[in-house]
């Protein structure tokens, strides 16, 4: 016998976070669980206000239809539903049929701000290899490359990732390039998708000799991972890439062509978090997965993260409303 559930949930968020034009106040998503033979699975359907082309009616409305087939015994047809609710379906199908794995790799890229000693206080907290995430394009471009700069210089086992989210143009991303000394070009792991295009971003990386990552790009229609000079990695984010097997076969191809492939967080709840860290340790062990966003959210769901003291939301709980399915 087949059981569904399925769950609204909000959350506040931390003043003071910005998605492109919109401030978040807090996060709204839906949980899944599913139940057959004595077994459980569940799942998170969270579109990202700016970044989701859907809704989170249009998901919910999507993900009602496909839960009410499967408890009929229809199949689910990831490849026809919203990256969302691909998601967050397929990882509760992986989860019910033990295909997920356990373990997860709860290691962190901690975001940089401005203060070296801060970033090496968390550095030296960090087994494995020092990895930090800078946002740019924020600012002027001048000012990003100079504080990037200032960490490198500062820091000399830094491996540095920075995302652009595409907001240079390639006369702000030479800008850019031009404040980061020739010494430390080596430890820019990558950039994700510096410039307005991706011929843009290629123009640049090989202008300026700094690797690049495709970010935005693997979640277009006509996206064809190939090895390029230059590029050193994809960054996948399931919320808006979509389903399991979708994501598990991009990153056997970028690995096939050796690319680093990041696993990415896209402000999900604790339950989706410790998800993606069980899937990053399942398919990409030797990367540091990019999920350092919970210390956005003011508490936790269902699901405790690795050393977090958050609050957690139970099912009990008010922040969690049961949504009908019939």
């Amino acid at each position: 016998m087949r059981t569904v559930a399925l769950y609204r949930y909000a959350i506040p968020v931390e003043t003071g976070v910005v998605l492109r034009h919109r401030r978040l106040k807090q996060r709204e998503g839906l949980i899944i669980r599913l139940g057959e033979n004595g077994r459980e699975g569940w799942g998170e359907i969270a579109p990202l206000p700016e970044f989701s082309q859907e809704s989170l009616a249009e998901a919910e409305s999507q993900a009602k239809a496909c839960l009410k087939a499967w408890r009929a015994g229809d199949p689910c047809q990831f490849d026809t539903l919203f990256p969302s609710v691909a998601f967050g379906l397929s990882f509760a199908f992986a989860e019910l049929q033990g295909e997920l794995g356990e373990e997860g790799n709860y290691r962190v890229a901690p975001l940089c701000y401005g203060d070296p000693d801060a970033l090496y206080h968390k550095l030296n907290q960090i087994e494995g290899e020092k990895v930090a995430k800078m946002k740019v394009g924020l600012y002027e471009a001048n000012r990003d490359g100079l504080l990037a700069d200032m960490f490198l210089s500062a820091l000399p086992d830094l491996m540095l990732r920075l995302d652009a989210n595409r907001a240079w143009s390639l006369e702000k991303a030479s800008q850019f390039a031009r404040q980061i000394s020739p010494e430390n070009r080596h430890r820019i792991q990558f950039i994700e998708e510096p410039c307005h295009t991706p011929a843009l971003s290629r123009q640049f990386a090989q202008t300026h000799q700094l690797a690049i990552a495709w970010d935005e790009s693997t979640r277009e229609p006509d996206f064809c991972l190939q090895p390029e000079p230059n590029l050193r990695g994809i960054v996948i984010k399931p919320t808006l890439v979509g389903d399991f097997a979708k994501c598990v076969a991009l990153i056997q191809q970028a690995h096939q062509f050796g690319l680093t492939v990041v696993i990415s967080s896209s402000i999900e709840s604790s339950l989706g978090l410790t998800q993606l860290a069980r899937f990053a340790k399942q398919y990409t062990p030797h990367s540091t997965p990019g999920l350092d966003t919970l210390g956005l959210m003011t508490a936790q769901l269902l699901r405790s993260w690795q050393g977090s003291s958050l609050p957690l939301i139970g099912l009990d709980s008010d922040a969690l409303q049961a949504v009908e399915i019939d």
